[in-house]
């Protein structure tokens, strides 16, 4: 795939004379992973390893009668068999998650969810272990399921958390935000109401490399070391602390080349814990690999809402108000990797990039039959769902108004002098031009000669004669607003542990420098990145400095890697802890220099005397010196280091204008993305590259849950996605090339003004292509994925639901 980039304004942030170490550099990381000399959990090989396999439910909810486990227990390589009951006997069956809920590791009462944990065993190699587990006998009484989560409350649905003291029924939760009789008021006023039912369907990251680990307890230091598919490495050693019982001192948790996490990878497994238990009981370490079917039925998934939208305006298309009530399904056990205080997540960004007065949100969550879900998936906790929920409202409302959408858009969006802007539900977006990143998509897309090819086409169909095959052309627009970063301290809170992260960056004596991160890469160039800023603030270059992270022993404490908080938080720790080290060397080339501090200027990488710029000390001299014997002001220390925790004041506010256009062939309902134009404004570029790289996966994972990906159940609770053959993912062939287009509005509280870019164009795309998609079949509304029987269903008008594959 190719892109066309095109930037609407110089950035000052090109290779060429650029002296601030940000532009266009080859990732680092990227030559051992072309040479296959990547390092990821499964290849971690320790003496006298063990492997281990789980034995899963093939029920979607039984209680369980009886596990016999002798016939197992006698296989010659097996060399421990685990059950719930001796987890329970240890006070280890059950864990909690990061959402406050607790799961089970294994279960003991029953099963909530075809592919639930129910025995572990571990043994010599991996394939007896997995033969073993078909020794192992279960005696289950099938209970009814709840598979929709619309009759989850129904009065005669069974309780799926009877584990839970004084559960009387399946809610989770009721969230509101906004405010509800301002709402009405304006809503009984309206002179246009628009209302929509629409369902955004469960789906899955569905990472390259599966979920696994590798645990050693070294029972004479008493110290465990795992290697582990984590995006929070911290994170993880407070919760196997806490669910071990061992000292979090004596914990070590290993991430190594993670490939692709997604959000998948936040979460606590009963896997992980198992291998521990599984150390912890032979005396050697163990690894637990999970396959492909294993990753899609039982790790966490995301979306599975349904949504009510309502949206007023006048009959000019001034938009007044937005209603919304949502049911979220979040399956037997509530997963979401959950930062802040409201249970929704960032669901209150539903009202999107529009100015109105008057918005209320209410949503309620369920437990259902299915694997765990909430998953935090490509976005920033319920922005996606949020941002499809509005911009499926606008568009359904331009459709009602007859009103082309880009006017309707154009004619609402926030205006560049209404920044920072408080919204409806309180979140207060940092800066913005919305406006030029429309006008500067429907440039790149040459907007009003699109609408007139599509007029054309349509006036040629009516005509006698007209070919019945040819295609369906639509033109989809969206946009967005995301809040990211998960770091302001009003709102933010995982177990009590808050949301700031470390950061620490040593220059040696040869000017070589290391930075030490809390968060943890998946594919993103966060050792390219990072080194190019703080060489952007200190000026080395950025090979030579090493980026550090992925090692608990070996690295600050921090939330870790989801949610765009990468940048936006660690960063900022990266580039304020590189201002206290340019900071310090100054005071340092002073002292080496004779001089006062205040008769020092800078230029990049390098501290002079002002007006003889010729007597002047570089960062590599000046590191040299700071270890050396010069004698330093009083309460100067030697050596040239820093540490940061750095706690952002506020999220970060990326956003985005899309345009999708696409053709639909009406016999087969096939639908072929012709073009996509992507312009996102995501602050600074550090690295246009890495920032280009990030928006193309972002957009062909948003092309794939708008047009083919879904995970699906019958009655039953069977799950029918559990391999790439029935969960399908996009490829080269259905992604077009993509065209990149960009805006520049730096955020005004961060040091480098940077706002996250990793989850954007998974966020804007999927509304874009529903949006093109419908406007091509001239309807109002269809839930998505459109592949071609649901887009053929459209167009006669039959349209099935996409939370089940069979009728």
């Amino acid at each position: 795939m190719t892109a066309t980039q095109t930037p609407t304004q110089d950035t000052s942030l090109s290779p060429e004379g650029n002296p601030l170490g940000f532009g266009r550099m080859l990732r680092k990381e990227d030559a051992r992973f072309v040479r296959g000399q990547g390092h990821y959990v499964d290849d971690v090989n320790l003496p006298g390893m063990l492997h281990s396999a789980i034995l899963r439910s093939p029920y979607a909810h039984a209680r369980i009668v009886s596990i016999d486990t002798s016939a197992a227990e006698a296989h010659p390589k097996v060399k421990a068999v685990i059950t719930g009951k001796m987890l329970e006997d240890l006070k280890l069956a059950w864990m909690p998650t990061l959402s406050g809920d607790v799961v089970a590791v294994l279960a003991t009462d029953k099963v909530r969810f075809q592919g639930q944990e129910v025995a572990y065993v571990v043994a010599e190699d991996e394939y007896s272990a997995r033969d073993a587990l078909e020794l192992i006998e279960v005696d289950y009484e099938p209970l009814p399921a709840v598979v929709d989560a619309k009759h989850a409350l129904d009065p005669d649905a069974p309780i799926i958390r009877d584990d839970l003291e004084g559960r009387a029924d399946n809610k989770i939760y009721d969230w509101e935000a906004g405010d509800a009789a301002a709402c009405d008021e304006v809503f009984s006023n309206a002179e246009v109401v628009v209302s929509e039912d629409m369902i955004y369907p469960r789906v899955h990251p569905a990472p390259m490399e599966t979920c696994g680990s590798v645990a050693s307890l070294d029972k004479v230091t008493g110290k465990l070391t795992m290697w582990t598919t984590t995006q929070a490495p911290h994170a993880h050693r407070t919760i196997y602390a806490l669910v071990a019982g061992l000292p979090e001192q004596k914990i070590q948790v290993i991430s190594p080349d993670i490939g692709g996490g997604f959000g998948n990878k936040v979460g606590i497994y009963p896997g992980y814990v198992l291998s521990i238990v599984g150390s912890i009981v032979t005396g050697a370490p163990v690894k637990w690999m999970e396959d492909r079917s294993e990753n899609l039925m039982s790790t966490s998934f995301a979306r599975d809402y349904h949504m009510h939208g309502e949206i007023a305006a006048t009959k000019e298309g001034k938009i007044l108000g937005l209603r919304v009530h949502v049911l979220a399904d979040h399956g037997a056990f509530n997963g979401v990797a959950q930062p802040t205080k409201f249970p929704a997540g960032f669901f209150h960004i539903f009202t999107g990039s529009y100015d109105y007065p008057a918005a209320h949100c209410k949503v309620t969550a369920v437990y259902t039959n299915k694997a765990l879900g909430g998953v935090a998936y490509a976005c920033s906790f319920r922005i996606t769902e949020a941002v499809y929920l509005v911009e499926r409202m606008v568009t359904c409302l331009a459709y009602e108004l007859q009103m082309d959408p880009a006017e309707l858009r154009m004619k609402n969006l926030l205006r560049p002098e209404q920044f920072p802007y408080m919204s409806p539900t309180g979140w207060e977006y940092d800066s913005g031009d919305y406006p030029r990143a429309l006008k500067e998509a429907m440039r790149i897309a040459g907007y009003e000669d699109l609408r007139a090819e599509q007029a054309a086409r349509r006036a040629r169909a009516t005509e006698p004669g007209a070919d019945p095959s040819t295609p369906l052309m639509g033109i989809g627009l969206s946009f967005f607003t995301e809040g990211v970063g998960a770091g302001p301290r009003k709102h933010m809170d995982i177990l009590g542990l808050g949301m700031a992260d470390g950061c620490e960056l040593r220059v040696h004596p040869t000017g070589k420098a290391q930075l030490r991160l809390s968060v943890q890469t998946q594919g993103q160039g966060h050792e390219t990145t990072f080194a190019q800023i703080v060489s952007h603030v200190i000026g080395l270059p950025p090979e030579d400095i090493e980026v550090v992270h992925g090692d608990t022993d070996n690295t600050p404490f921090g939330l870790g890697t989801y949610g765009s908080r990468s940048t936006p938080v660690s960063g900022a720790a990266a580039a304020v802890a590189a201002q206290r080290i340019k900071d310090k060397a100054r005071v340092i080339a002073a002292a080496a220099l004779e001089c006062s501090v205040e008769d020092l200027e800078w230029e990049h990488g390098r501290w002079y005397v002002k007006g003889d710029p010729s007597q002047g000390k570089t960062i590599a001299e000046i590191a040299m010196a700071a270890h050396s014997s010069l004698e330093l002001p009083e309460g100067v220390e030697g050596h040239l280091d820093a540490s940061v925790v750095y706690n952002p004041p506020n999220l970060t506010y990326p956003f985005g204008a899309y345009i999708c256009v696409v053709d639909v062939d009406p016999q087969t309902g096939a639908v072929k993305v012709r073009r996509f134009i992507a312009v996102d404004d995501c602050g600074p570029r550090i690295n246009p590259m890495i920032v280009e790289g990030q928006v193309h996966g972002g957009l062909a994972d948003g092309l794939g849950m708008a047009l083919m990906e879904v995970i699906a159940f019958d009655p039953d609770g069977n799950n029918l996605g559990g391999s790439f053959m029935d969960y399908l993912l996009p490829t080269s062939m259905e992604c077009p090339s993509w065209e990149l287009g960009e805006t520049v509005t730096p955020s005004p509280h961060h040091p480098i003004g940077v706002k996250g870019v990793g989850e954007s164009a998974t966020v804007g795309s999927p509304p874009a292509v529903v949006n093109a998609v419908l406007d091509a079949l001239q309807i109002r509304h269809a839930d998505m994925p459109f592949t071609p029987a649901m887009t053929w269903r459209a167009l006669q008008g039959r349209p099935m639901r996409p939370d089940l594959a069979i009728e």
